[in-house]
């Protein structure tokens, strides 16, 4: 957990890196545009970035920056643009996303990372604690879904209790809180026991304190394990509960915040 302080009532981390970390993800010369009719809008221009095992990482800009298009490709939500950049711009353990199969990738993204949206994504016909275990369903198959469902269920629900939420299982998204559901949403990206957790503005549609809250449960899911995490954010307050802070300006980011 990163060492926090409290300085004129704002909370600033200490930015440790983890020392000897290995690098987990690494992003080199990424680039990334979008068409919008014909018109062509660059979001990330050559952004570099290295995240070690084991670390948590703020990336911090303003709105357009490239924050949330920098998470969905490092998660394989997305590709990179081809023919700019490095011919292999995102590696995930040394191996690079862009070799990997459609199957391959389906499993990365439904084995090594979890994800956490500023807008939770809970399906709403889906009580809690099934909005929990759809990533296991994901991940398992049907059948193998089938052949795990009393300890995947087991795991769910001690999730669920491990953020105060055993009293919500059976209830649906519309019948709980904000901040209840951004909880249901991180132990809905943590049922596969991911090894990156990757965080969209996670407390951006949140009240200052409910938000709190959830960087508290963020900053929990560490433990003792070797868990990585990514953040992105506007809100600089949010940032310092990170290890470190990146700085991520016109796609690219700031040489020196790395």
């Amino acid at each position: 957990m990163s060492a926090v302080t409290q300085h004129s009532g704002i909370p600033t981390a200490s930015h440790a890196r983890p020392e000897g970390g290995v690098a987990l993800l690494s992003v080199r010369d990424l680039h990334k545009t979008y068409r919008l009719g014909r018109v062509e809008v660059p979001v990330l221009r050559g952004a570099t970035l290295e995240v070690r095992e084991g670390e948590w990482v703020a990336v911090l800009g303003a709105s357009g920056s490239g924050k949330s298009t920098l998470l969905h490709l490092m998660g394989g939500l997305d590709r990179p643009d081809s023919g700019t950049g490095e011919r292999h711009p995102i590696r995930f353990e040394g191996r690079p996303l862009s070799e990997m199969s459609a199957r391959e990738l389906d499993r990365y993204r439904a084995r090594s990372v979890g994800f956490v949206f500023q807008f939770y994504h809970l399906l709403p016909e889906l009580n809690v604690l099934e909005n929990v275990l759809l990533g296991a369903m994901v991940l398992h198959g049907r059948f193998g879904y089938s052949r795990r469902r009393a300890a995947l269920r087991a795991r769910a629900t001690d999730l669920l209790a491990s953020f105060g939420l055993s009293h919500r299982l059976s209830h649906r998204p519309a019948e709980i809180s904000g901040g209840e559901r951004q909880r249901v949403a991180i132990a809905r990206a943590l049922i596969n026991e991911p090894r990156l957790l990757l965080a969209d503005e996670p407390t951006g549609n949140l009240d200052r304190e409910t938000g709190r809250r959830i960087l508290d449960a963020i900053a929990g899911v560490r433990g003792g394990s070797a868990r990585t995490i990514v953040m992105v954010t506007h809100d600089p307050e949010v940032a310092a509960r990170a290890d470190r802070i990146v700085h991520l300006e016109d796609g690219r980011v700031v040489p020196g915040s790395i």
